[in-house]
């Protein structure tokens, strides 16, 4: 049990899941280090076709990918994707 904001919750609060390390690769790909140590390759290449992402289709805009707070971020903070979906996906 933990308590938050003056709110009992049952189980324990899982920790905040942030990208320490992230790396682009060919074919729109990143690979990814989490602050829980593991790492993953996600493939962004569905993603492209979404508004949101259309900017990351130029490759230079991709590869400029940095970290921003554990969040992958583009085009100084305008995109981002969170941790949690890269973890799942």
């Amino acid at each position: 049990m933990y308590i938050e904001d003056s709110i009992a919750y049952a189980g324990e609060k899982a920790p905040m899941l942030k990208v320490t390390v992230v790396r682009p690769m060919e074919g729109y790909k990143l690979w990814l280090q989490f602050n829980d140590g593991t790492t993953k390759v996600f493939d962004f290449t569905s993603l492209l076709e979404k508004p949101a992402f259309a900017p990351l289709k130029k490759a230079e805009t991709f590869n400029g990918v940095y970290i921003d707070y554990g969040v992958p971020v583009w085009n100084d903070g305008d995109i981002d994707i969170s941790p949690e979906y890269l973890y799942e996906n």
